[in-house]
């Protein structure tokens, strides 16, 4: 149970309680030396509220979500001969996610009921010969996608003229994935390969596949104790499916004449990738990488409102490139720890396909063809530490820290109309100039004591604390597509840990 289970919008921390569950059963059995079989059974719920503006806080706005999912696995291993072994899984799984609002939310009350069933099979095989490992399977999965959505708005001020006040919906259908795939590592020397190449087909509302290959190679000079690496990889993602036939239903026409529907098809890109490891000393490793992101049909979501209710969208292009470099210091007379830093520049172009878009922001969707926005993702600078001291084979202590150069964020409106949804304090950490959010930096600190530590059994004691000097943690601010999301505030913790 929690009284922060969501990030929230506004730092008052609104209507956001929720409770968390799961129960689960394995069993594992070996039953010859070269046949393993394992099973599970799994079931998690989870019941929350979803946080308000100030403005819904105002009106006494309450909505109420929940997800609730069961799931059972079943895996068998044969060991065919010492170099080759074969891998097979399947799984099911039931997934529901509820939504209900009060009759005093505003600017719309909403309705969700959205569930699918999900049947997927795994299977492969592993061969080792003289210095390769060639891996090969296929893979199957089968979702029977159903939603159920109604709304009642009742502030018409929010929305096109014209616009039902209610609306309703109900659909289903299946969303069925194939894959295979085809891989070789190879050592040879200090030359480490490897090399694959998969196929995928994705039917939903459109029916796609796509072969993707990938390499990596890296080279090893023991002289210099320094590894080098480079990597390719084609990827193709299919979209997200949360109230993908909602959005793409001709019933939508009913809510406007103007209304984009354009199926989201699935992402496909490039990624390249080419860096370093060097070990100084043999105390601490320097890891450097640079990385470049090229994809069509870029993947993001779009927010109703401030509701939990979300549908999948994809812009048409998207350009990802950065570096990132790590310190880490394993041990060192009693230190251990690391020093991030990361560099990333993200880019999305219009036109944008998917979503709910109606009326003036179908006419704009439609309209803008070409332009370029930062991606939400697009934090320049981002550094991380974390320290570690061992006082004694019991006692320790560690510390760490967070610093984001800031998101960026597109605000329609006024700074005064920012105020008056989300509060003064929210809108001090934001540069309206820049179009960012200021830069954050927050520190965090634990202690913890091993109190037993026998052959049978372990007793540990940790104290956390996170954000100690209680600054605000503004995540997003008005994001394009995602709203408002701020961290915790200062919280404490107090963990004790048994292993028999």
């Amino acid at each position: 149970m929690t009284e922060h289970y969501l990030n929230p919008p506004v730092p008052e921390n609104f209507t956001n309680t929720g409770t968390t569950g799961d129960f689960s059963l394995n069993y594992e059995r070996d039953l010859t030396p070269d046949d393993r079989l394992s099973m599970s059974v799994r079931h998690e719920l989870a019941r929350y509220q979803i946080p308000n503006e100030q403005v819904q806080q105002a009106a006494g706005q309450t909505q109420n979500a929940g997800n609730f999912e069961t799931i059972g696995i079943i895996s068998y291993q044969h060991i065919f001969s010492p170099d080759l072994v074969g891998d097979f899984r399947g799984m099911v799984r039931n997934d529901a996610n509820d939504l209900w609002s009060n009759d005093l939310s505003t600017p719309i009350i909403a309705f969700q009921n959205n569930s699918f069933n999900e049947g997927y099979f795994k299977g492969s095989v592993s061969i080792h010969h003289s210095n390769q490992e060639w891996k090969a399977g296929v893979e199957s999965d089968a979702t029977f996608l159903n939603e159920s959505f109604s709304d009642i708005i009742t502030d018409p001020t929010q929305f096109d003229p014209g616009t039902p006040t209610t609306f309703s919906f109900n659909g289903n259908h299946p969303d069925l994935e194939q894959s295979a795939f085809l891989q070789d590592m190879i050592h040879f020397r200090k030359w480490s390969i490897n090399a694959g190449v998969r196929w995928d087909h994705y039917q939903l509302l459109v029916n796609k596949s796509a072969v993707s290959p990938r390499l990596s190679v890296a080279r090893y000079f023991p002289s210099a104790d320094i590894i080098f690496h480079v990597s390719y990889d084609r990827i193709f993602q299919t979209p997200s499916s949360e109230n993908i036939l909602l959005s793409s239903s001709p019933a939508v026409q009913s809510l406007n004449r103007d209304v984009l529907r354009l199926p989201v098809e699935p992402s496909q890109g490039n990624y390249y990738e080419a860096g370093f490891t060097k070990s100084f000393f043999g105390q601490f490793s320097l890891d450097v990488n640079a990385f470049w992101r090229r994809v069509n049909n870029y993947a993001d979501d779009d927010q109703l409102l401030d509701t939990a209710i979300s549908f999948p969208i994809a812009f048409a292009k998207a350009s990802i490139y950065g570096s990132e470099a790590k310190i880490n210091l394993p041990n060192w007379r009693h230190f251990s720890g690391y020093v991030s830093y990361s560099y990333i520049v993200g880019s999305a172009y219009f036109p944008v396909t998917g979503g709910l878009f109606l009326g003036d922001d179908a006419t704009n969707a439609e309209t803008t063809l070409s332009g370029r926005f930062w991606d939400s993702q697009d934090q320049c600078n981002t550094v991380r530490t974390r320290f570690r001291y061992q006082f004694t084979r019991r006692l320790w202590a560690g510390a760490g820290s967070d610093y984001g150069s800031g998101l960026p964020f597109d605000f329609d409106g006024t700074e005064q109309e920012a105020i008056a949804q989300y509060g003064q304090q929210v809108v001090d950490h934001v540069n309206f100039n820049r179009g960012r959010i200021r830069p954050n930096l927050l520190f965090d600190a634990s202690l913890g004591v091993n109190l037993y530590n026998g052959e049978k059994l372990k007793i540990r004691l940790q104290a956390d604390g996170e954000n100690l000097t209680n600054e605000l943690d503004l995540i997003d601010f008005a994001g394009l597509f995602s709203g408002n999301a701020i961290g915790p505030s200062r919280s404490y913790a107090l963990r004790l840990t048994t292993e028999f």
